[in-house]
């Protein structure tokens, strides 16, 4: 059978016998050794001295028995040891299970278990807060004087093309995270359509992604294996972005659409864009609107990526030029073919998307019964393989594919992928909760946030704050809802299924709160702040930031618009700490107090 969108998908192109990424980056180190490789912090890593580091933490997990398709736990703070172990743990053959540190201890705790992982690099700082787990740990500053005895001589990865590079956990549909098995020679694959869809010649390189996110592994590892000069921007501190990229020349920004929009309120964002030759934006959906936005301060190569972690980070990629009403996903990367497919798998110019490949991975982690479910073979390929996204696209006449949404209940937040299932699961373990429909929606600001309408149990009455504490225990907090409405019924379709287009449409309740109205400068500028972002009517002063329908992203725009009005650092954790408008409030006037010169001083005190 012929390949039906012969003007979409390329012909095969042979790989070059590139046994692994570690390999690869040893070649680089050995180019350009003097040059800097990696910065976090105050600290900065010459290729040489990154190879040595990662020599000497790869010999180290040899000896204790780390090789080919060994998976270790990955559980490091954002700095130059993330770098260190990611390559250590790849060149000894082994493959890296990324932990976040900032998840709840029952999702680690979920991933551990599930896993089943028999070493664990961490820190002394993270493996205090660890659940419980069998695994071994390796401490990169905890056992630094036996790690510094290995040798730091260059060796060769004895890992080959078809074995584990990292295991990615994703949200799962049954209320467990699910493990994306990815090889050595998908992860090559991708490296060389990045050399031909964006280019290959290096710069420096902001890494602002969490390494739970698969889309790091082109911050981090293309970017090595390249010569690039990778920044590691430091944990939770977004709204810093903008100085950082102009304190080291960044050159190349990868983020999601969501984040970057964020950044567009940093007063520093107009300059940092300035020196910026390439933007790549992925995820999500881009929306017209903030192409719009983007191109009004940036003029230089700009992308839209689009894949799923089963397909090995970017799949489609889409050179952004003129304004369209939508963006289109694009054209698939070397040795990908994509496909819009009826329900009888035959081609449809508007269909389900379907990815086959070198991409394709391969499979889920103790999920024999699902990888079957969602990798079928390739009926337009001998002995290929396909992964079905879920997603919805179109096949555009100039060959590009649109996203059009998708055909289940997945959505993405911020870039991450999120089943609804599996929010909703965890809220009806909750006391008092019966049932739970999740849906997603934008905010005023075109944010998509979570919803969550809870229908109670006999007897019982919602509490949004205790609910949003017991979630944040459980989940990510991208996956936590940020509104949360008591429903007395849910609509239901003809065949009695809960109509979830109805749901999304009914007007959320919210908590009820005495209203009183925002007294002094500072409560009056975070109501207008609040009203802004979040797209409330009216703002009490004893209103909560959260039952507003407030989120990290509206948090961050809001220090943004606090940084350039009163020149003072808002940390967005203390969004979290001091919730209420009028406590928000009284900490913005602690922190300018903090900061006042004796002048300043008596000139408030005198208006006081």
């Amino acid at each position: 059978m012929k390949t039906p969108i012969r003007n979409l998908n390329s012909p095969s192109l042979d790989s070059p016998a590139q046994s692994s990424i570690a390999n690869l980056f040893s070649a680089q180190a050995a180019r350009t050794p003097d040059q800097i490789a990696v910065i976090a912090g105050d600290e900065r890593l010459t290729y040489r001295e990154l190879d040595a580091r990662t020599a000497r933490l790869a010999r180290h997990l040899q000896a204790l028995g780390v090789g080919p398709e060994t998976l270790v736990g990955l559980a490091v703070e954002r700095s130059a040891s993330i770098l260190v172990a990611m390559l250590a743990i790849l060149k000894s053959g082994g493959a890296y299970l990324p932990i976040d540190p900032g998840y709840p201890a029952e999702r680690v705790a979920l991933m551990l278990e599930d896993s089943r992982i028999k070493f664990l690099v961490t820190s002394e700082k993270i493996r205090a807060a660890l659940p419980g787990h069998a695994a071994r740990m390796i401490s990169v500053d905890g056992d630094a004087a036996q790690i510094a005895a290995q040798s730091d001589a260059a060796f060769s990865c004895p890992a080959a093309g078809n074995n584990l590079a990292y295991v990615i956990y994703t949200s799962g549909s049954t209320g467990k995270p699910k493990g994306v098995m990815v090889e050595q020679r998908n992860v090559l694959n991708f490296f060389l359509g990045m050399d031909e869809a964006i280019g290959a010649a290096p710069g420096t390189w902001l890494a602002v992604t969490s390494v739970s996110f698969d889309i790091s592994v082109l911050e981090l590892l293309w970017t090595v294996t390249r010569g690039f000069r990778v920044v590691i921007h430091e944990e939770g501190s977004s709204n810093s972005v903008g100085s950082e990229m102009l304190r080291h020349g960044v050159t190349h920004l990868q983020s999601t659409p969501s984040l970057f929009r964020a950044l567009l309120g940093d007063p520093q964002a107009g300059k940092a864009l300035a020196g910026l030759k390439k933007l790549l934006l992925g995820g999500e959906a881009l929306p017209a609107s903030l192409v719009e936005s983007v191109r009004r301060i940036y003029r230089g190569e700009f992308y839209n990526m689009y894949g799923p972690t089963e397909t090995a980070i970017w799949s489609t990629v889409f050179p952004v030029g003129d304004l369209r009403n939508s963006i289109p996903i694009g054209k698939p990367i070397r040795n990908t073919q994509v496909y819009t497919l009826d329900s009888e798998l035959k081609p449809a110019p508007v269909g389900e998307l379907f990815i086959g490949g070198d991409g394709v991975v391969r499979g889920y982690w103790n999920r024999p019964e699902l990888t079957a479910e969602r990798f079928i073979d390739d009926p337009f390929t001998p002995s290929g393989r396909f992964y079905r996204t879920g997603d919805l696209a179109r096949l555009l006449p100039d060959g590009n594919l649109e996203f059009l949404g998708r055909v289940d209940l997945q959505v993405k937040i911020r870039g991450y992928r999120i089943e609804l299932g599996e929010v909703e699961s965890v809220l009806e373990r909750q006391p008092g909760v019966r049932q739970a429909i999740v849906n997603a929606r934008e905010d005023s600001q075109g944010d998509k946030i979570l919803v969550a309408h809870i229908l109670p149990s006999a007897g019982h009455a919602i509490v949004p704050d205790s609910l949003r504490a017991a979630l944040k225990a459980a989940l990510p907090e991208y996956m936590v809802p940020s509104q949360y409405v008591e429903v007395r019924s849910f609509p239901l379709t003809a065949n009695g299924k809960v109509d979830r287009k109805v749901l999304a449409e009914m007007q959320a309740r919210g908590e009820e709160s005495r209203h009183e109205e925002p007294q002094g400068e500072f409560e009056q500028f975070l109501a207008d702040a609040w009203k802004e972002m979040l797209g409330a009517k009216r703002v009490s002063r004893n209103d909560n930031f959260f039952d507003l329908g407030g989120h990290s992203l509206a948090a961050l725009k809001i220090t943004f618009k606090m940084q350039q009005t009163y020149d003072v650092k808002f940390p967005l954790k203390t969004f979290g700490q001091f919730p209420v408008l009028r406590q928000q409030a009284e900490k913005l006037e602690e922190l300018l107090l903090e900061r006042a010169d004796p002048e300043m001083l008596k000139a408030m005190l005198s208006e006081l």
